[in-house]
């Protein structure tokens, strides 16, 4: 059975998406689960969390593998690109996919070059993670056009319907221009403080506005410092803090999503 590619993406900063990739990512993982996590993002945030201290001089990132596809260029053995952090395989990222980005924007059948590199890994994986960046340029649209579906994450206390329409709207246009099998997994809620009026409010909005639509799934990951402890350690914060609320909310999201992809 081919593994699934699943997409964390938003056009909005500050939602939590590579936290919530990389703690899916553990999740899944200690769940039994066979995971490969892409860090699709020129900041390599994900990378850092994995405990890459020096990304400016990592030569076999998955810029180098998009670069290499580009150009047509034979990869090297994809495995050597492939590093491990508690279980989790990952390909790491830094700057050099900046210059990726750029030279995007001139090539023919550009948005097919990330799924060129993945497909072949499907068989290796049950879930293959992508992490982007907060914006819709030619690197968001290769990592949609190579995925299954899309989570996303949206933080209530950054007014939730800001930029999700924009959002889904390029999720349809890559599911009709590009990627027919596209879908959205669902809308993730991070960073609750289901203490405050305010997070109870758009929740419910969220909720209201999307239901019947688009999955809104039931697991909120609440906000916490153990989140920021545990990044700041290179851990997930299931490691850090196995009885922390955050945690505990990571591990029962990684159930739903299995239970959504059956």
């Amino acid at each position: 059975m081919k593994g699934k590619i699943i997409v964390c993406g938003s056009q909005k900063g500050g939602v939590g998406k590579t936290v919530t990739t990389f703690n899916l990512a553990y999740a899944l993982t200690s769940l039994g689960k066979k995971v490969l996590a892409v860090d699709f993002d020129s900041q390599g945030n994900l990378s850092t969390c994995m405990g890459i201290e020096d990304l400016r001089n990592e030569e076999k990132t998955i810029g180098h593998l998009m670069m290499a596809e580009i150009e047509d260029e034979p990869i090297e053995a994809v495995d050597d690109f492939i590093q491990n952090n508690a279980g989790i395989d990952f390909i790491s990222a830094n700057v050099y996919l900046s210059a990726v980005d750029t030279k995007l924007r001139l090539e023919m059948g550009a948005e097919k070059m990330l799924s060129n590199i993945l497909e072949p890994l499907r068989n290796r994986y049950d879930y293959i993670l992508i992490d982007t960046a907060p914006t819709l340029g030619s690197l968001t649209i290769n990592a949609l056009a190579a995925a299954d579906s899309v989570i996303i994450p949206v933080n209530p206390q950054l007014l939730a319907m800001m930029g999700l329409q924009d959002f889904i709207k390029t999720v349809s246009k890559i599911r009709h221009r590009i990627n027919p099998r596209f879908e959205i997994a669902g809308i993730l809620l991070t960073m609750c403080d289901s203490r405050t009026n305010l997070c109870k409010v758009l929740v419910e909005e969220v909720n209201d506005t999307f239901k019947g639509q688009i999955k809104v799934f039931e697991t909120c990951i609440p906000t916490t410092v153990k989140v920021g402890e545990a990044v700041y350690y290179n851990m997930a914060v299931e490691q850090y803090s196995p009885k922390s609320t955050a945690g505990i909310a990571y591990r029962n999201f990684a159930k739903e999503l299995i239970g959504y992809e059956g």
